[in-house]
């Protein structure tokens, strides 16, 4: 579960804090759909001031949660609390709740500044040019704001609505994929900028998304969500570096599995059988300590290299893809099983296909999990366009 992000200070964009300000909790929240469940007796406390991602295939129920929050969909059971106040029946208005969609949904007849202004002027707020230009300011948008949105490209749209969004004030900002309509050069921008500007602002950021590099990116705690529940919660490191089920280890990064068994121990490592090879796990990375258990390996961790100190396996080069900073390599285990290795590009000229290699990695770079757990859970849910060996954890 995570824990509580540190006070922040007000700045004069945000005003002062109301008395709904506060940890946005879920508590048993469900929703059907006839007698489908997207959202299954979910609890999740997303903690005041942190950027938190709801990550996940499409259909887990991230989207539904986000609108349950937002007050567009009521939960069949639960409740929704900001602070110590229970908004599960207000409307979307009476909520200090405000969601930045895909589309923007920007007025075209409107400038910049007054696509920003529209709330503000609707509760005939004060000093309209003064928050609206502090706001402007924070998305480095006040040389644009006097054009029209059809002027602006993808990436500006996408600021003018967070900035419509942020200059309400509200308690937490939800973001349905955001970036999703950007280019990839563009949307690694923008990630980078979204997560500045929420450290600038301090307001509390919910951000949906099926993207596992954007999540990993800007989050500060990740849920990893699967049929309706969540599969895995915590920062993007401690899912990547120690996933506990297949699935969070298949979908947030790619993973080599590997059969093994518990044959016994020394110190604080398990000693485990691979077919005939005995390699070695730190007990307290692993969720099992007795019986068959999958044991994982990012590709990164692994070297094809003979001189390595480690757990050792050999095999046979069947693939060498050079791509500049690394290689990709595949390599076929004597059992049939294809391990993917990404070895850092050094200047050693990559291994040609057919060469005979040992494959080592560090104890402490593996992971075990349960080995009833299947091993292909979240592998075909991952976005085309991650990169295969899920880049590096923040």
């Amino acid at each position: 579960m995570a824990t509580s992000a540190p006070a922040r200070t007000t700045t004069p964009m945000t005003g002062t804090r109301s008395s709904s300000d506060g940890d946005l909790r879920l508590e048993g929240i469900t929703k059907r759909f006839g007698r489908f469940t997207a959202v299954d007796d979910l609890d999740l406390t997303v903690p005041q001031g942190s950027f938190f991602a709801l990550l996940g295939p499409s259909g887990c129920g991230k989207t539904t949660t986000l609108r349950m929050v937002a007050g567009l969909e009521q939960p069949t059971q639960g409740q929704v609390l900001l602070g110590d106040r229970d908004v599960t029946g207000t409307k979307p208005y009476q909520r200090p709740v405000n969601t930045v969609f895909q589309s923007y949904a920007l007025f075209p007849h409107l400038d910049v500044f007054e696509n920003v202004a529209f709330g503000l002027r609707r509760r005939r707020s004060k000093e309209v040019q003064q928050q609206v230009d502090a706001v402007l300011e924070l998305v480095q948008l006040e040389h644009l704001a006097r054009s029209k949105p059809a002027l602006l490209s993808g990436g500006q749209q996408q600021r003018v609505a967070l900035a419509r969004a942020i200059v309400n004030r509200p308690s937490v900002l939800l973001l349905d994929e955001p970036l999703g309509a950007l280019d990839l050069k563009l949307r690694r921008q923008m990630q980078v900028e979204l997560k500045r500007i929420q450290t600038e602002v301090g307001l509390t950021f919910v951000h949906v998304t099926h993207d596992q590099e954007e999540a990993m990116t800007m989050a500060d705690t990740i849920a990893v969500m699967n049929g309706g529940r969540i599969e895995q919660m915590g920062s993007p490191t401690e899912l990547y570096e120690m996933p506990r089920t297949t699935f969070t280890a298949n979908f947030l990064g790619q993973s080599n599995l590997i059969d093994a068994t518990v044959a016994g121990t020394s110190g604080d490592d398990l000693l485990l059988d691979v077919r005939g090879n005995r390699v070695a796990l730190p007990r307290g990375r692993s969720t099992c300590t007795e019986g068959r258990l999958w044991l994982g390996v990012r590709p990164e961790k692994l070297r094809v290299a003979s001189d390595d100190s480690g757990n050792r396996l050999t095999g046979i080069v069947t693939d060498a893809s050079f791509i500049g900073v690394a290689t990709y390599y595949l390599v076929r285990l004597p059992w049939g099983q294809e391990l993917t290795v990404v070895q850092q590009n050094d200047g050693t000229p990559p291994l040609p296909p057919g060469e005979p290699v040992t494959v080592s990695w560090l104890p402490g770079h593996g992971f075990g999990l349960d080995h009833a757990q299947d091993e292909h859970a979240g592998a075909d849910e991952v976005d085309p366009d991650a990169p295969a060996a899920g880049g590096a954890a923040r």
